[in-house]
C-alpha cells in the first residue's frame, strides 16, 4: 500500500481515480481548490483544499502530507473554456510546480496527466497522422493552447527524468475522452451531450476521432503504472483508452466522413477497433481496460428498470 496525493481530486477525473485507488487499498490524499462533499469518497480518504498557483504552495502541501506518490491530474481541463494564454500558464505552471516541488522533496513516484489533443487532431489547417491507430509514436502537432500545454507536461516529466535518473520514477499518461460512472446512466459528458446522444450522432464523437475511456479504468491504470514503475523505463507516456471505439459502425467507415484524407490510414479500423492504440500499456504494464459503452449502457439501463419495478408499487417487496 501507497500514500498518494492527487491535484485535481474533486475533479471528473479525480474522483474516480481518488475512489478507485482508494478502494485498491492504497492511502490517498485529494488535493483540489474545493473540497467535495462528505460521503463522496471512500471512509479514509483524506481531504486537502490548496491554490496550487500560489508560490511555494505545492512544496508546502507536499511537504505537510508527506505522500510516497504524487499523480498530478489539476488542470484546465477543456480547450478553449478559457483564454488561451489563461490555459496555458496554469496548465504549464500547475505541472511545474508540483512535479518540481515532489522532486525537490524526494517523493518517489511522480505521474503527470497529459492529453491525446497534444496529437493535434481537429486541427483547422486539417491533420492526418502517419498511419492509424495511432499511438504514442505519432507525432504530437498541437495546434492549441491546451493542448500545447499537456505537451509541454509530458517534456517536463522528461526533463526530470533526464536529470533525476532512477532515483525518482516519472511518467505521464494520455487518458480518452473520460466518462465518469454517473454519465452511463444519462447526466451529461464533458461536451454537455449524453453517451446515447454520441452513440447516435457520430458528429458529436468525431472531434475526438471517438475515443473514450471509463473513469474507472483510468483508476485502474494508475493502481497498475504505481506498482509497475519501478520496472519499467522511466519517464514513459502512455495512451489509456477503451478497447473499443465509441460509435456503432466501423471508423474505417467513419473517419473518412470527418477527417478529411483519412480513407487510406483508416482502412484497417474494422469492427470496434479504436483510432488510438493502448498496447503500450499492455506490453510494459499488463493493463487492459475492463468497461465498454456495450457493457456499461446496458448495465445502467437494467439498473434504471430495476429501480423503476421496485418503486412501481408503494410498499411492494422484490422477491429474490
Amino acid at each position: 500500500m501507497s500514500r498518494i496525493l492527487v491535484t485535481g481530486g474533486a475533479g471528473r477525473l479525480g474522483r474516480s481515480v481518488v475512489a478507485g485507488l482508494s478502494e485498491a487499498g492504497h492511502e490517498v490524499i485529494s488535493a483540489d481548490r474545493d473540497a467535495v462533499p462528505d460521503g463522496t469518497f471512500p471512509a479514509g480518504v483524506e481531504q486537502e483544499t490548496a491554490d496550487l498557483l500560489v508560490p511555494g504552495e505545492a512544496f508546502r502541501l507536499l511537504e505537510r502530507t508527506a505522500p510516497d506518490a504524487v499523480i498530478h491530474l489539476a488542470a484546465i481541463a477543456v480547450p478553449f473554456s478559457a483564454p488561451e494564454d489563461v490555459i496555458f500558464s496554469t496548465n504549464t505552471r500547475l505541472a511545474f510546480s508540483v512535479l518540481s516541488a515532489a522532486t525537490d522533496l524526494g517523493i518517489g513516484k511522480i505521474i503527470t496527466a497529459s492529453s491525446p489533443t497534444v496529437l493535434g487532431y481537429g486541427s483547422p489547417a486539417g491533420w492526418l497522422p502517419e498511419s492509424f491507430p495511432v499511438d504514442e509514436a505519432t507525432t504530437p502537432r498541437p495546434w492549441n493552447a491546451y493542448a500545447l500545454s499537456k505537451l509541454i507536461s509530458e517534456q517536463t516529466v522528461q526533463m526530470f527524468a533526464a536529470a533525476q535518473g532512477d532515483r525518482i520514477r516519472y511518467a505521464a499518461f494520455r487518458p480518452c475522452y473520460v466518462i465518469s460512472p454517473e454519465e452511463w446512466a444519462g447526466a451529461p459528458t464533458q461536451q454537455g451531450h449524453t453517451v446515447r446522444e454520441r452513440l447516435a450522432d457520430p458528429a458529436l464523437s468525431a472531434p475526438a476521432l471517438f475515443n473514450y475511456v471509463d473513469a474507472r479504468d483510468v483508476a485502474d491504470f494508475l493502481d497498475v503504472l504505481l506498482r509497475s514503475m519501478d520496472s519499467i523505463p522511466n519517464g514513459e507516456t502512455f495512451f489509456v483508452g477503451a478497447a473499443d471505439a465509441l460509435a456503432t459502425e466501423p471508423l474505417a467507415a467513419l473517419l473518412p466522413q470527418f477527417v478529411p484524407g483519412s480513407a487510406g490510414r483508416a482502412g484497417g479500423l474494422t469492427g470496434t477497433s479504436p483510432a488510438f492504440s493502448i498496447a503500450k500499456a499492455k506490453r510494459l504494464l499488463g493493463w487492459e481496460p475492463q468497461r465498454t459503452w456495450r457493457t456499461e449502457l446496458a448495465q445502467a439501463e437494467e439498473t434504471l428498470v430495476g429501480a423503476s419495478t421496485g418503486s412501481a408499487t408503494p410498499g411492494s417487496q422484490e422477491t429474490k
